[in-house]
């Protein structure tokens, strides 16, 4: 089943954001290397493609993963979790509908 992982930053966690990212990155591109990863990104502080120091507001990733305990075990083990990143993240079953 797919999940969505929505994650809300903290107010000044760029810095931390920016040290955990390339293993952030990582995990990620194992779940694409594997097929389960539907899309991930960043939602910008500002309406741009590259927010610069205004920073971002948080993440949504959306894979595919057995079941919801997997999925919250898979988010809670997130480096920008351990970084300090992230001030709440939900992680609810996702139903895609388009594109089919």
């Amino acid at each position: 089943m797919l999940f969505a992982i929505i994650a809300r930053d903290k107010a000044d966690s760029l810095a931390a954001r920016r040290s955990a990212r390339p293993e952030h990155l990582a995990r990620l591109q194992a779940l694409q290397a594997e097929g389960r990863l539907l899309l991930a990104g960043p939602h910008p502080a500002i309406d741009a493609p590259e927010p610069g120091e205004a920073g971002f507001t948080g993440s949504l990733n959306v894979a595919e993963f057995d079941d919801q305990e997997s999925a919250e075990a898979w988010a809670n083990a997130d480096p920008y979790r351990a970084a300090g990143v992230y001030q709440d993240v939900q992680v609810k079953p996702f139903l895609k509908v388009f594109p089919a």
